[in-house]
């Protein structure tokens, strides 16, 4: 009999869904209801008390929402204090630049204690819990996550800057999305699978003597990003648990505050003690301890490349299981083709309906999304019409505190640091000759007339577009992760593949044709775990998809 190791899928289900529970055949490279939210019509204050999270300032008085466990770890069923923290850090609001709530930083015998825990309820769940079994616990916990959503938006909106709406219909409805779906995957999944063409020999029953057992991988750490925290949360967390596996959580330190939230959840829907763990830390820390834990099986971790090269080096004298969703630096490849009327392009009639959504789809999340297209190439008949929509979308773009209501407007950068990044390219763009159509440096004029005055020091960003750029310009080779977009013209069908491949990175491209012989060629041919073409949506991510295109068009 064969075993074959079963876990989470890492990577924000871009491939077909019913390979999700499954990291064996498929790896890319990348309580209550009053316990955290006080009275509905609260209004801000600019502190905290009490343990509480507090909503930054706004002229409009909003949901105050507190975690009452905002100092602790979820640890083998129980939110407990830190052993010995290493330190404390402040979750800072973006779109005010102030702090909303302090959390600690777990040492080496905090991650001890979640790793040991996740060990001890390893044989119980996942030889004593059937699949059935499992379900009912992740239906009780999307029961409890929709009851929450609203409370769930607005810790995401406080902590990364998405803006309130996009917060509701993209960060916070792709988690239940996902769940669904996943349980959806769970009532098709083989767990045994006869292995076929098996000569059966000696057989004292009708069971067929060779299978294949898909089993639970084991103890899993999972590390995830700030940029869609909840997406990242769900995507590994859900699966592992229906499979069979335990977990440890460990959420950027700069977005806690939902994670933690979702450890409340995790706690009402009832799951044993030791299934489900979190502990919060920086990479340094806790997230080196995790990776490498001689009593954890497999890492799965999602963020930088960076990032990922040193979990994988961590993780590698104890030969564990490494699963890495790391960086990307799209291309959106649009032929003159789509211009001309005839054939059209999926869902678009235009070459402009094409060239906005190019845009929305980098300006959405403030740039922040590891698949956002933030190269876009054109072909040369058609390239300074692209460039003029391009430039007419991102001028009229607004950009606006994250706490305001409304699709209309992007929010700010996650932090000082992801500022300052962002700015750099900028200028390194400018210095290396790049042609600055839209945006530049600094921040946009009119964040210093929003809300009561705070916002004022938030981290924003002005709606970049640079044109005639080539391949050697670090703005693009390399990740910027803000809403920074370089344009560039080609010739013919092979020069667009030489520059779209000419990046390290390979998560994402688009493709934009009415010839469908030549999009199957360019999807060959592009170095990139996946490839979209015009517009169609790539699996379970389709809720994404779709919660940014409503950003993007709803006025």
């Amino acid at each position: 009999m064969m075993r074959t190791p079963l876990g989470p899928r890492l990577a924000m289900a871009s491939l077909a869904l019913r390979f999700l529970p499954m990291i064996v055949l498929i790896v890319t490279s990348h309580p209550s209801e009053s316990a955290a939210s006080a009275g509905d019509n609260a209004s801000c204050d600019s502190g905290s008390n009490d343990g509480g999270v507090e909503c930054s300032p706004n002229d409009t008085p909003r949901r105050s929402l507190h975690l009452p466990h905002v100092s602790h770890f979820y640890i083998d069923g129980e939110f407990v204090d830190p052993l010995s923290p290493l330190a404390e850090i402040d979750v800072v609001d973006p779109s005010t630049a102030l702090p909303v709530a302090t959390v600690p930083l777990a040492s080496r015998a905090d991650v001890d204690a979640a790793v040991s825990a996740a060990r001890r309820a390893l044989p119980s769940w996942s030889l004593e819990t059937t699949p059935t079994d499992r379900r009912r616990r992740v239906e009780r916990l999307l029961e409890i996550y929709e009851r929450r959503e609203e409370d769930m938006a607005r810790l995401i909106s406080a902590e990364m800057g998405a803006p309130i709406d996009m917060a509701r219909d993209g960060q916070v409805g792709a988690g239940s999305y996902h769940m669904e779906a996943f349980l959806e995957v769970l009532d098709e999944f083989e767990f045994e699978r006869v292995l076929p063409n098996v000569y059966q020999e000696d057989s004292e029953d009708d069971e067929p003597a060779t299978k294949i057992l898909m089993d639970p991988v084991g103890v899993v750490s999972m590390i995830t990003p700030w940029n869609l925290p909840l997406n990242q949360i769900v995507l590994k967390v859900v699966p592992a648990l229906l499979v069979g596996c335990t977990c440890i959580l460990k959420p950027s330190e700069l977005s806690p505050l939902s994670a933690l939230l979702f450890a409340e959840l995790m706690d009402e829907a009832g799951f044993p003690p030791g299934v489900f763990n979190l502990i919060n830390g920086d990479g340094e820390g806790a997230g080196t301890a995790l990776a490498s834990h001689p009593d954890v099986d497999m890492v799965s971790f999602t963020g930088s490349t960076r990032a990922g090269a040193l979990v994988s080096s961590a993780a590698a004298n104890t030969f564990k299981r490494v699963t890495l969703e790391l960086g990307g630096k799209g291309a959106a490849v649009i032929f003159a083709d789509v211009a001309e009327g005839e054939g059209g392009a999926g869902e678009y009639d235009s070459l402009e309906e094409i060239v906005q959504d190019v845009v929305w789809s980098v300006l959405s999340n403030s740039g922040q999304s590891c698949n956002a297209p933030t190269r876009m190439l054109v072909e040369r008949s058609e390239y300074e019409n692209a460039v003029k929509i391009a430039a007419e979308v991102a001028s009229t773009a607004r950009v606006g505190s994250a706490h305001e209501e409304g699709h209309d407007h992007i929010g700010p950068v996650v932090s000082e640091v992801q500022y300052d990044r962002v700015q750099s390219y900028i200028k390194a763009g400018i210095e290396e000759g790049a042609r600055l159509v839209v945006g530049g440096l600094g921040k946009p004029d009119e964040v210093e007339g929003i809300g009561n005055g705070n916002e004022a020091g938030g981290y924003y960003v002005r709606p970049t577009i640079f044109a005639d750029c080539h391949s050697e310009m670090s703005v693009m080779k390399e990740e910027i992760f803000g809403p920074v977009l370089c344009v560039v013209p080609f010739d013919t069908e092979n020069d667009a593949i030489r520059i779209t491949n000419g990046t390290p990175y390979g998560l994402t491209n688009y493709v934009y044709s009415s010839d469908g012989p030549r999009r199957r060629r360019m999807a060959r041919a592009l170095r990139s775990g996946m490839v979209e073409m015009n517009g169609a949506g790539r699996g379970s991510l389709s809720k994404w998809l779709r919660a940014a295109k409503v950003f993007r068009h709803t006025p």
